[in-house]
């Protein structure tokens, strides 16, 4: 039987899938984490409700915590409140920079309302760091990101949108 300490350090080595430099804890998804003699039920909150990871997501979770001794897993997904990238950590931010993803903006007080902006007037390029950027598309990879390049070193690079 796995304690709830090592379960979230299993679950710290669930990486999202599309984003593989961040792991599901990292990345603020999961909620929750209840220990049972019957198992673990974890609470999952996807990025967003029709994010195609999230089958994937949840057979990782699984897969991991069975692996490391659990007796059983049991998944719920909350969509309410809904996830935001404020739920991401400093650390997880720096890792999508390295990575070439742009993390979202500043993240917002614990419990202030904060607008959703997706339009920037200029992002740092995460490769060169220079601010001479533009947006080629709202979305990139998935719905969540959007496609920018640099003008500076011609790389193309993609920016977590806050939501």
């Amino acid at each position: 039987m796995l304690t709830e300490s090592q379960a979230w350090q299993v679950l710290d080595g669930v990486p999202d899938p599309e984003v593989p430099v961040v792991s599901v804890v990292e990345l603020g998804i999961i909620r929750e984490l209840r220990c049972s003699d019957d198992g673990l039920t974890v609470v999952v909150t996807p990025t967003y409700s029709g994010c195609p990871a999230t089958e994937v997501i949840g057979l990782a979770i699984r897969d991991s915590l069975l692996a490391a001794g659990a007796p059983g897993v049991k998944l719920e997904t909350r969509l309410d409140p809904p996830w935001t990238s404020d739920w991401i950590g400093d650390a997880a931010r720096e890792k999508l920079r390295a990575y070439g993803i742009v993390p979202p903006g500043d993240r917002a007080v614990s419990g202030a309302a904060q607008p959703i902006r997706f339009v920037r007037k200029r992002l740092t390029c995460p490769r060169c760091g220079s601010n001479d950027t533009e947006r080629l598309s709202e979305f990139g990879s998935t719905a969540c990101k959007a496609t920018w390049r640099c003008r500076s070193c011609l790389e193309p690079f993609e920016y977590f949108k806050p939501i």
